[in-house]
Formats: structure tokens, sequence, C-alpha cells
């Protein structure tokens, strides 16, 4: 019966060591994340705010999310929404203290970018997918499968040069003359946690 006791507490010890271990191990990842998140925005040229995800549309769960920052902290609909990563979305609503971003695949979101090694300019916008759509491109655009697409200068919201994803695919249009491309988000949306707001 000791031994059987003594086996008991020996578990129950060994469970707590391992949900502590647990917990430290979601202390480093947080750590990393804020270290990475931090570096980017000390680079920034831009007045920003860092924003925690708070939750996600339930009416557009793949193409919304709501964060804790709102017209309190100076934020206004149209401002841009990056991460580390890349271009994640913009402001579509402020509540005092919440906002609402638009995510980069929402169909109703739309951004002036560049294929960054040919420089050619289009517009790229969210399909129900989750992929992008880049149009407007000229029939003899020189794009190849995994160039990277950028923000351009021409965009009236994003500064340019940040990352929006990798080119997987490109085509000729069927709506107007010229090609057209898919672009994958560089920002895999699910995983958010924080994201920076670029302040106008």
């Amino acid at each position: 019966h000791k031994t059987f006791r003594e086996y008991q507490e020996l578990k129950k010890d060994c469970e707590a060591l391992k949900s502590r271990l647990v917990g430290l191990q979601e202390v480093l990842i947080e750590n990393k994340r804020y270290e990475k998140l931090l570096e980017f925005k000390r680079n920034l040229i831009f007045s920003s705010a860092v924003a925690t995800v708070i939750g996600r549309d339930p009416s557009n769960w793949n193409a919304a999310m709501i964060i804790d920052k709102g017209k309190r902290d100076g934020l206004e609909v149209g401002m841009p929404v990056v991460s580390p990563l890349g271009v994640v979305g913009k402001i579509a609503e402020v509540a005092s203290s919440t906002g609402k971003v638009i995510l980069l695949n929402d169909p109703n979101f739309s951004v002036a970018a560049l294929v960054e090694t040919s420089r050619e300019g289009g517009l790229v916008s969210g399909s129900l997918q989750g992929l992008c759509r880049m149009r407007y491109l000229s029939p003899k655009a020189d794009i190849q499968k995994g160039d990277s697409v950028i923000t351009s200068h021409l965009s009236s919201s994003f500064p340019e040069g940040l990352l929006i994803g990798k080119v997987v695919a490109v085509y000729e249009s069927q709506s107007s003359p010229g090609l057209e491309c898919l672009v994958e988000p560089a920002v895999v949306f699910s995983q958010l946690e924080e994201v920076i707001v670029i302040k106008k």
C-alpha cells in the first residue's frame, strides 16, 4: 500500500511538473513572437501600435478578425495592418477599444502591388478560396511561379515594399487583355495572435 501511495504521489508530482513545463514553453514561444514583432515595429519609419487578436467575426471567420485596439488608441478605418511576415489587412471598423480588420484574402480587400523581380504592377485582391488574385498585368509581363509580390508606391494606404505573398500560378485573364496570377499570402491568418497597425 505504501508503494502504491508513493507511486500515486510521484505521478501527481510528475503531472504538475509536466503542466509547468507546458506553461514555460508557452511563455518562451510568446517571448520569441514578441521579440520578432517589436524588432519589426522598431524598423518601421511610421507611427504604429501593436494589437492582440481577441476574436474572429463569426459571419466572416476566414476573412475578418477583432483586435484589442480602437478609437481611443488612435485607430481609424483604412489603416494598414501588418505582421513581421507581411501584409495582414486593413482596419474596416473601429469602436472605442476594439477594431475589426478585413484580411488580405477577403474579396473586398485590394491593394496596389508589384512583382518584385520584374517590377510589373497590378492590383491584388482577396478571393473566396483563400488565395489572392493579381490583375491588370500586361500581356507580356515576365512573371514566374515563386516570384514575390510586394506593396507598390501607388498604394493609397500601405507603405511600399511590404511582402504580400508568392505567385503560385500565372494565366491569361478572362475579363481583360493581359495576364493574371494567383498569389499565396505570406501570412497564415489562422495563426495570428498579434499584429501591428500602421498609423497614417
